[in-house]
């Protein structure tokens, strides 16, 4: 059975749970990273010398970073679905996912971390700095949602479990947004899927 390292409020253990849930696969989870601890143990870091959360374990094999267990879940389990046939439309989703990585995420933690788990932890300067690359993340989701039903095209793919638990974020931080109508439907859309429902309503802490 496949077993995940990482505690359910963790964005980029949501990621992973959003995807094991689309694909209906049976797994394991340890609760592990922040209050839980068990990262710095000699056990763990045997596994992921990163000390950090997630990490999948199946049969043996071992993988960190929550995109590349994302995209060997959906490579194994979800040829078709998750994991487009199409190499154009696989590209598409691949893109999304790096960018998350890259441009979108960076500075969304910053602002999730000033605003909800320490507060006035960066200067009034750089916070005003993050929200802006923030917000021109929004708009950037918002225009390519314009063309297309989902990040990848016409069919929910990899991109949206990885992009969803960041988007589900940035909605409820205690800040002030535009409308962003297609971003809207797109979120709307996702929580339709009951998976999402389990991993992405959770109190953010």
């Amino acid at each position: 059975m496949l077993k995940l390292w990482g505690r359910t409020n963790s964005l980029n253990v949501q990621k992973v749970l959003f995807c094991l849930g689309e694909l209906g696969l049976p797994f394991e989870r340890v609760d592990a990273g922040m209050q839980f601890g068990v990262v710095k143990t000699p056990e763990y870091m045997a596994k992921n010398p990163n000390s950090v959360v997630p990490t999948l374990e199946d049969d043996g094999f071992v993988l960190w970073e929550s995109n590349a267990i994302v995209r060997y879940l959906a490579a194994t389990h979800g040829a078709g679905t998750l994991w487009p046939n199409d190499p154009r439309a696989r590209a598409l989703a691949d893109r999304w996912m790096d960018w998350q990585q890259t441009s979108h995420n960076p500075a969304l933690m910053r602002v999730f971390w000033n605003l909800i788990r320490q507060p006035g932890s960066v200067s009034a300067a750089e916070f005003a700095d993050v929200s802006a690359k923030v917000e021109r993340s929004m708009d950037i989701l918002e225009e390519a949602l314009t063309h297309s039903r989902w990040l990848g095209g016409d069919a929910f793919t990899m991109a949206e479990c990885v992009l969803a638990p960041g988007v589900h974020r940035y909605l409820h931080l205690p800040m002030e947004r535009k409308p962003r109508p297609h971003l809207a439907r797109w979120y709307e859309a996702v929580l339709q899927r009951p998976v999402a429902k389990q991993v992405l309503l959770l109190p953010l802490t």
